[in-house]
């Protein structure tokens, strides 16, 4: 797969477009709040992978009845996931 991740830049850019928190930020990407500012700045910041990034899109681009069908497909698969995504706004 060939993947380049965004920039600090462009994901502090998305942050304020979207008007959201660092905290909603990270949960969106499916990250904990330290590492969404790892990948936002600092003396050495870390390059977003491609899952966590797809994760983001996927929260931002889907309707909760497009994440429901996923969330459904991988509680047949065995997992635990949540019934509704509350957390989306």
């Amino acid at each position: 797969m060939n993947y380049t991740p965004p920039t600090p830049d462009d994901l502090q850019q998305l942050k304020n477009d979207l008007g959201r928190t660092g905290k909603q930020m990270a949960e969106l990407a499916c990250v904990g709040e330290q590492h969404w500012r790892k990948y936002t700045g600092g003396a050495d910041p870390k390059a977003m992978p491609y899952p966590n990034l797809f994760h983001l899109a996927a929260q931002l681009t889907l309707t909760p009845a497009e994440l429901e069908r996923i969330y459904a497909r991988m509680r047949e698969i065995g997992a635990e996931t949540p019934q509704e995504d509350s957390s989306r706004s």
